[in-house]
């Protein structure tokens, strides 16, 4: 969740006892994961809105208000579905529209078509940039927002996740991008690879930790830093997650 002048909105992950062992289709199919956002007034402690995502919309996580106080939107992401969401307020009450979808893979492996499973979002200062990532694809994407209801794609890197593609790391990584933290000034983005243990045991049983640099061009390429990698894996208590 996040607040926004006397607004407050959260997201829906699931119920507990679903995510905490594992994740399980049969679990999306009877309900148990959420697909909406809520948002409330803080000033009267009490619920002003709900937006119902829909099969769109399932398993909306990290929310980003724009940074800019005069703007009253942001975004949110929907791991399952694999869409980023972006909501505003119009006359008086919130909307909420797709902006950028993430289309699912086929594998040979896989039940179902591999969704992106976007994990974490965030801004830049500025509000011009969305970084954000597909933790079972393995890609880590920038958009332009200069026209915030029609994203632009300009930098993408590869690193890890499941469909096999070839590492832009310079090195073999296990995992997925995941956890993302963008410098102040926007020309370094910090990304770690853990999502949840349950989970990091389920999709990717070789899982290393680690935590990367992407350095940011100003026209929004990204690269590695092949000079900078933190090992979190032989830790004294195991892996860190």
């Amino acid at each position: 969740y996040q607040p926004r002048k006397n607004v407050l909105v959260s997201s829906e992950f699931g119920e507990p006892n679903a995510y905490e062992p594992g994740f399980d289709l049969a679990d999306v199919e009877a309900g148990r994961y959420g697909q909406r956002l809520h948002f409330w007034n803080l000033e009267r402690r009490e619920l002003e809105q709900t937006i119902d995502l829909g099969a769109n919309g399932l398993v909306p996580l990290e929310i980003r208000w724009k940074h800019d106080p005069a703007a009253d939107e942001g975004f949110v992401g929907a791991a399952l579905s694999s869409t980023i969401w972006r909501f505003q307020r119009e006359n008086g009450s919130y909307t909420a529209a797709p902006v950028i979808a993430v289309d699912p893979v086929e594998l040979d492996s896989w039940p179902i078509p591999v969704p992106g499973l976007i994990t974490d979002l965030v801004l830049s200062m500025d509000d011009n940039a969305l970084y954000f990532s597909n933790w079972l694809h393995g890609d880590l994407r920038r958009y332009d927002l200069s026209d915030p209801a029609n994203p632009r794609l300009t930098g993408r890197l590869w690193l890890g996740g499941v469909l096999g593609k070839k590492s832009d790391a310079g090195r073999p990584l296990t995992g997925g991008p995941q956890m993302l933290q963008l410098s102040y000034d926007g020309r370094r983005l910090y990304l770690t690879n853990s999502l949840f243990s349950t989970w990091d045991n389920q999709f990717y049983p070789e899982l290393h930790s680690y935590l990367l640099k992407i350095d940011i061009a100003d026209d929004g390429s990204m690269a590695v830093d092949p000079d900078f990698f933190v090992d979190f894996n032989d830790r004294p208590g195991g892996p860190a997650r």
